[in-house]
């Protein structure tokens, strides 16, 4: 099969032939369709000082992607040949504390797709039956299909504290942002506002139905606290972007009370005003990945009982190319000026 190839430590794919995976007993064999690019496919690209510490080659990345069934093994019981189907990209042990609780995605032996064990950018790829979402909508189309794991972020952020009512900050207005725009709408939130420095992903965000879109290099976040006719700070916020100064300025435009979700991961040390997240009585949360499989329910029917929504989170997709195209697709991602990019594997 073609595949994007780490052969060793260092920088950089190819795209080269490679043996087909084999499906085990409880896995299933998925023939893949469609895969998004997402920024831990560019730091394993780049072989950045993240990829090293936690990359070991060779290695075929990729979690985000839309695929049909084409094998099962001899114990898989529900999954079927000819499904449709997106990918949970952690795999979990099912014995520690956390997994026994039902609590997977707290598992602490999590093994990821395309990072510690061969994942989608490629034409085949195999993963446990428990991890394989099955699609019934048949309006789901394989772009969608691709974002369901950066949706279930999306998802799983913004559902983290309750929304009717609340006045929301999103900092970060990359894919997963954008989409948490239209979770915060459909989940009753009164005003949205949104933070970036990219005019064209500000610009998604207005199509996208936010209420004030901020270039937090020419308006601070309390000038558009103004601008919304807020008086007392947002009640709640969803740090996407994991930039040094983001979230030390959400803290300090938040209402008493106020609760954070935090998904962005810092590249460096934040300086955090701890006084005022004790005296304003802060509620601070990591949100890593998706719950397990609470997410993926809640955003399927999401989908499939909201048309605005369906179509919202569908135009996240701005770039679809080929996999034979994958360095352009790499290039577009990594300007990070548009929305999520889609590789297709059906026509290489």
């Amino acid at each position: 099969m073609k595949a994007l190839y780490k052969s060793g430590p260092h920088a950089g794919f190819e795209l080269v032939e490679r043996p087909e995976p084999e499906a085990g007993p409880s896995d299933v064999k998925i023939r893949v369709m469609t895969t998004g690019i997402c920024g831990t496919d560019l730091h394993i690209q780049s072989w950045d000082a993240w990829a090293q510490g936690i990359i070991e080659t060779p290695l075929i990345a990729g979690h985000e992607f839309y695929g049909e069934v084409v094998e099962i093994g001899e114990d898989v019981r529900d999954v079927k040949v000819g499904d449709r189907v997106s990918g949970e990209g952690h795999v979990v042990c099912g014995i520690c504390r956390n997994c026994r609780a039902g609590r997977r995605q707290m598992c602490i032996h999590t093994v990821s797709v395309g990072v510690q064990r061969d994942g989608a950018f490629a034409e085949y790829v195999v993963i446990p039956e428990t991890n394989v979402w099955v699609h019934h909508d048949e309006s789901v189309t394989p772009e969608l299909g691709a974002i369901f794991d950066p949706f279930g972020n999306a998802v799983h952020t913004a559902l983290s504290f309750p929304l009717v009512g609340e006045d929301v900050l999103i900092t970060g207005a990359g894919p997963i942002g954008l989409m948490a725009i239209a979770v915060a709408r459909h989940a009753g939130a009164r005003k949205i506002a949104i933070t970036d420095v990219s005019a064209p992903r500000l610009e998604l965000a207005r199509q996208m139905g936010v209420d004030l879109a901020v270039d937090v290099s020419k308006m601070r976040v309390r000038e558009a606290q103004q601008e919304l006719g807020m008086r007392e700070g947002f009640d709640i916020g969803l740090e996407m972007s994991g930039h040094p100064t983001a979230l030390p300025e959400m803290i300090d435009n938040m209402n008493h009370g106020g609760r954070i979700a935090m998904l962005g991961l810092p590249s460096q040390s934040i300086d955090i005003d701890w006084g005022k997240v004790v005296t304003h009585m802060l509620t601070l949360k990591g949100i890593y990945g998706r719950e397990m499989f609470e997410t993926w329910y809640a955003m399927s029917a999401m989908l499939s009982s909201n048309p605005v929504l369906h179509r919202s989170i569908s135009a996240v997709v701005t770039d679809k190319l080929s996999a034979a195209d994958w360095e352009k697709g790499f290039e577009i991602a990594r300007s990070g000026t548009g929305g999520k990019v889609v590789l297709d594997w059906t026509e290489l």
